[in-house]
């Protein structure tokens, strides 16, 4: 989740385990006359609550320390010197190959060694972060380890709520700010370990995670600014959509939910964080609609253990795709969705018909550089069941005659909205080669970087043109389209994420997401 190659702080614990990660432990980076907080020494905790209480504490006395600087930097006050302060990290040391259940596809290291972490958030994180601490002390019967890293903490994300940091500040504070205060540094946001390049210098830990802290925190913001919702609000089943129309459905269902007191979903918050409570909380309403929409805008339809359904419009093209993906992954979802439209190419396909990708063909290139090409994105089987058995459901066909109105196949996803207008027979020829049944501009760019972040993923596109048998997307039949097929294929969205959410993370966490030098978190 947070992982983080950097080494910590030092270490004066007795015990095997703390001279192992004592011995990897580094000292911060010197300068002038830094100033920073104490730095307490490692902890070891084989209960998980335990851990986690001391990863918070951790935290909020850092951020409490940069906050109280910053508050008398910004009022006048300059310090003597540069004020830092350092995430906490947790660390397990494990001298033998751990026995575990090897059908779980996450939860303990690959090999013998020392693995870091460093954590940002413990508060929004803290669920997982039990359950990745429990799974890690049960596989390799080790403690873990507490401590304060040496990655220092940015002044911009010491307010998780969001602060315009320079708004605060005076033209002269302003020029100083950067001698006075970590800011957010580039090169510690890397996704080396995610994508499986990291490669650690001799004598530092190994990655315990896919993310940096640095990472995750800045994917947090982003989010807010993209979204135009707190991160906090983000179930595990995500939703991604092309079509404003879909959002208008999943209003109106959520709302309709809400009037469901045996629904099962507590609240609703659409952007801007309104958020109205089922009616068995007494249905109210807080915060105001924002009057303007953000890039990408989400909604969320919650649970009180997180397993609810977040729905997201990103708008049309892979770039918007890689974009919300890249940070959404740091939430560490349990499944992510693409609903949406898709040019049909064969001839016996319909309007409306639906596509179950079972393969992609990926030509938006956005993800080139992350995830090479020859890299296959391979189908889920509980995902791909599970969109199956929803078309079923809810159109009342099954078996053969399910097939009159799906056909599992390619979907090839390019970065030219245009394509037609271009001599298209030599595309037209590898989409052919390809096998490929229908052609978007989003959804392998969502399957890859699901593949890419090993989170769950699945496809389920509804035809809505046919651009090679002269049915072009215009107007009127669009309209029309719309108004037919859209809530239906809603309904088979939320009916998939529900039957995904049944399943439990250790069925849905696939195996074949899993790389054999895995990070232990999931």
């Amino acid at each position: 989740m947070f992982a983080a190659h950097d080494a910590g702080s030092g270490s004066h614990a007795p015990g095997i385990v703390l001279n192992l990660l004592s011995s990897l432990h580094s000292t911060p980076v010197s300068m002038n006359n830094p100033i920073s907080a104490s730095r307490p020494r490692p902890e070891t905790f084989l209960e998980p609550e335990a851990a986690l209480e001391r990863v918070q504490a951790l935290y909020d006395g850092e951020l409490e320390y940069l906050r109280r600087h910053f508050r008398a930097f910004s009022e006048g006050d300059m310090p003597e010197g540069r004020v830092r302060a350092f995430y906490p990290y947790v660390g397990l040391a494990t001298h033998s190959f751990a026995r575990v259940d090897t059908r779980l596809s996450y939860g303990f290291v690959s090999s013998p060694g020392l693995y870091r972490t460093t954590i940002t958030r413990p508060d929004l994180f803290d669920h997982y972060l039990l359950e990745q601490f429990r799974q890690l002390v049960d596989n390799h019967g080790q403690p873990i380890e507490v401590g304060i890293s040496s990655t220092p903490i940015p002044i911009h994300f010491a307010y998780p709520d969001g602060i315009h940091i320079e708004a605060s500040l005076t033209a002269d504070r302003l020029r100083n700010l950067r001698e006075v205060f970590d800011v957010p540094d580039l090169a510690l946001m890397d996704d080396s370990i995610v994508n499986g390049t990291h490669e650690a210098r001799p004598g530092e830990p190994r990655p315990l995670a896919l993310f940096t802290a640095p990472r995750v925190d800045y994917s947090l913001h982003r989010l807010r600014h993209y979204t135009g919702t707190s991160p906090e609000h983000v179930q595990n089943y995500i939703i991604f959509t092309n079509y404003q129309f879909y959002i208008d459905q999943f209003v109106l269902h959520a709302h309709a939910t809400m009037a469901d007191p045996e629904s099962g979903y507590d609240s609703f918050v659409e952007p801007g964080n309104r958020e109205t409570a089922n009616i068995r909380h007494g249905g109210a309403v807080r915060g105001e609609a924002l009057t303007r929409l953000p890039q990408m805008p989400a909604y969320h339809l919650k649970r009180r253990d997180g397993a609810g359904i977040t729905m997201i419009n990103i708008g049309v093209g892979p770039s918007n795709a890689k974009t919300i993906t890249d940070h959404v992954a740091v939430l560490r979802p349990h499944a992510w969705l693409m609903l949406g439209h898709c040019a049909g190419l064969r001839n016996t396909q319909r309007l409306g018909d639906y596509v179950l990708a079972h393969g992609y063909v990926r030509e938006d290139h956005v993800l080139d550089a992350d995830l090479p090409v020859w890299i296959p994105v391979p189908a889920l089987a509980e995902v791909q069941v599970a969109l199956e058995q929803a078309v079923g459901e809810i159109t009342g066909l099954v078996g053969w005659s399910l097939k009159s109105i799906m056909r599992t196949g390619t979907v090839a996803t390019i970065d030219n909205r245009n394509w037609e207008l271009r001599d298209h027979r030599e595309p037209v020829q590898r989409f052919s080669q390809s096998r490929a049944i229908a052609l978007d501009m989003e959804s392998a760019t969502i399957a890859a970087n699901g593949f890419r972040f090993r989170v769950p993923y699945g496809t389920l596109l509804c035809v809505s043109d046919k651009p090679l048998h002269g049915e072009i997307k215009l107007p009127g039949m669009a309209d029309a389209f719309y108004r037919s097929q859209v809530d239906q294929h809603l309904q088979i969205g939320i009916l998939a994420m529900e039957k995904l959410r049944a399943l439990g993370l250790e069925r849905l966490h696939s195996r074949k997401l899993r790389s054999f030098t895995e990070v232990g978190f999931q």
